[in-house]
């Protein structure tokens, strides 16, 4: 799935993209442990690796994405309050309304959001590093001559 390519051309797809990325957390989570062959597992680390990564990577892009929104958004409002109201006001008070704007807020809280995702994705990253960390720990005891090692 290119939610990237989807959101940028359309943003209402957000909600279904997020929905997407919930659903393979899931399923990253489960590729986080360390169970069956152990050659196999090692065998297949990177590729996983390589495809999670690359989820994370669209998320980085989409959330790159919604903060260049963001601050076009805030232009706009600033623009509007900085030449349309009745007094000068100085760029701290534009800034102040501009941030109290309800849909500034309201785009702020799905930029927290999105990157509350990848903040998880991030972890699935690091727990895969452990993984392969931890399956290399275990072959080199297996080559030591500790064959009894159990996961």
């Amino acid at each position: 799935m290119g939610c990237y390519s989807d959101v940028v051309r359309n943003i209402s797809k957000l909600p279904e993209c997020i929905d997407y990325f919930e659903s393979e957390l899931i399923d990253a989570s489960k590729e986080c442990k360390i169970f069956g062959n152990l050659e196999k597992t090692s065998a297949s680390m990177p590729g996983i690796v390589e495809h999670r990564y690359g989820q994370l990577q669209e998320i980085e892009a989409i959330l790159e994405f919604l903060n260049i929104e963001h601050r076009r958004m805030k232009s706009k409002y600033f623009r509007q309050y900085l030449e349309g109201y009745n007094r000068m006001l100085t760029q701290k008070e534009c800034d102040k309304f501009v941030e109290g704007e309800a849909e500034v807020v309201d785009f702020e809280i799905i930029i927290n959001e999105f990157a509350l995702i990848r903040n998880k994705w991030l972890s699935i990253t690091k727990i895969l590093d452990q993984k392969q960390w931890q399956i290399t720990n275990i072959v080199k005891l297996r080559c030591a001559g500790m064959e009894d090692v159990t996961i």
